[in-house]
């Protein structure tokens, strides 16, 4: 019980130093990127969401396009963004991998063990196993989505527990950027006193939700493991 409970903390605390550094880090390529699509106004959303469903499709890791949403719109709507967006190129994956790129998504997960149990899982299990394999981090997001097209999963199934699934992570990640920003405005003194104060509510949501994140990938991991 300690253990786990000196994990938790470390695991908080190494999320913490991730905001200070991509906080200090803001003033690069990544800013000016962002910067881009904020200044596109109530087209802002539509851009973003359409670079991350193609992100999804190409194999380019979310995770950075997921803390730039909360630098853009803040945890509430960077949230709501990201998990339509990621929700989208999930299932925009999933259908490229059913129906027309079967036979190239085949060779790329043969011989991984992890992937080759998922059909007879998904078999047994449905929807179940696509929530439990989201919660864990163990499968790469990218590869899973077109490894599940290969499945005998109904998409409406697939949609839903992945978009359950995906959840905490988003919200995490979402969160990071948010403090990032903001640590960013708070340090080159824009938006004065409130932006101190902002950040300091908001890294105490942050530590909230990485505990909820952490707890939600134990559970999937403990249960996937049971299913082993």
């Amino acid at each position: 019980m300690k253990r786990s409970a000196g994990l938790r903390y470390a695991l908080v605390a190494a999320a913490i130093i991730a905001v200070l550094l991509v906080g200090r880090r803001l003033g690069g390529e990544l800013s000016s990127a962002l910067n881009a699509i904020s200044a596109l106004g109530p087209a802002a959303p539509l851009a973003f969401i359409a670079i991350y469903v193609i992100a999804c499709v190409l194999f380019i890791p979310g995770s950075i396009l997921t803390i730039g949403a909360g630098v853009i719109f803040g945890v509430l709507w960077g949230s709501i963004y990201v998990s339509v967006a990621s929700t989208a190129g999930a299932t925009a994956a999933f259908l490229v991998g059913r129906y027309f790129a079967r036979e190239a998504v085949a060779r790329r997960i043969e011989g991984n063990a992890r992937f080759r149990s998922i059909d007879d899982a998904v078999a047994r299990e449905g929807w179940k196993m696509v929530l439990l394999t989201r919660l864990s981090p163990v499968f790469p997001f990218n590869l899973l989505n077109y490894a599940y097209g290969l499945t005998r999963v109904r998409l409406a199934e697939y949609v839903v527990a992945s978009w359950i699934g995906m959840m905490p992570a988003t919200v995490l990640f979402v969160y990071i950027g948010a403090l990032s920003g903001d640590l960013a405005r708070a340090a080159s003194g824009s938006d004065g006193a409130s932006a101190n104060l902002r950040w300091v509510l908001n890294l105490v949501g942050f530590a909230a939700t990485v505990a909820v994140a952490v707890y939600a990938t134990r559970i999937g991991a403990r249960a996937l493991k049971e299913r082993a």
